[in-house]
Formats: C-alpha cells, structure tokens, sequence
C-alpha cells in the first residue's frame, strides 16, 4: 500500500509540478515561433521542461501549419545548446524532418566543415538531435536543415 501511495503521490507531484507549468511554456514559445524564424519551424524553448508531451496536442489547438519540425533549447548539463527534430507522433522515434544526412554522424570541426556553420559538436546517426557550443550555431543549423 505504502509503495503504491508514493507512486501515485510522485504522479499528481509530476503533473502538478512539472507537466501542467510546461503546457503554459510550451504554448507561449510556439506562439512566438515566428520570431526565432519566419518559417515559424523553429521553436526556442527559453526553460527546460517536458516540451514533448505537449507539443502534438498544443499544434491542433492552436491551429499550427506549417508544423513545428525542430526545437533548439540549452542543455542545463553543459550550456550546450541543442536542436532537436520534432517526432511524427508521441509514440514514434521517427523525425518530421531530420537534421540532413550529409551531417550524422559527425562531430566537432569535421561537421562544422560539412555544414559550414561554426561551433558544431555533433549530429546523432539518426538525425534526430545536433548540438552547437552557442545559440546561434544551433538556429544556423536549424535553418540550414530546413532547407535541406
């Protein structure tokens, strides 16, 4: 009883706490989409939150289209900054639009080389999450995937 108490008490302590605060950032920073890129694709997630639980409910409610296809955020372990390709749904690992293929796999000055963007420290295999050492190299290589 004691175990199942605490699970359910973490869980109301988690939407509480966590899920219900990320809805009203997630909701704001696609509002404001459109000022990190005209395309309004590119969401700058300004706090750590659980953007992804959100994401998909929030771009029906608010009737967004084109949809979101990368959000850029600062990794709080390191002050990297992050791009990471939005899934096709919650459940799928699939991207809507991964970071281009020429790019995975590659790391540091060999990917900056590649991309021609400065600051690039890697591209996963798959495509789906690339970091840069600042803001603007992360929203370089957002724009630059775009149009890939």
């Amino acid at each position: 009883m004691a175990l199942a108490g605490n699970e359910f008490m973490d869980c109301i302590h988690f939407h509480i706490k966590s899920w219900l605060p990320a809805r009203l950032v997630v909701m704001e920073r696609l509002a404001a989409r459109k000022n990190i890129d005209s395309s309004g694709e590119i969401m700058l997630l300004t706090r750590s939150c659980p953007w992804k639980l959100h994401i998909f409910d929030l771009e029906v409610e608010m009737k967004i289209d084109p949809a979101l296809k990368y959000v850029i955020y600062q990794d709080d372990r390191n002050n990297r900054w992050r791009v990471q390709a939005v899934a096709v749904s919650p459940d799928k690992f699939e991207s809507r639009k991964p970071l281009p293929s020429q790019w995975r796999g590659l790391t540091d000055d060999h990917l900056s080389d590649v991309a021609g963007i400065s600051g690039c420290i890697f591209v996963h295999t798959s495509g789906f999450i690339g970091a840069n050492k600042t803001y603007e190299g992360a929203l370089a290589m957002a724009r630059a995937s775009l149009l890939a």
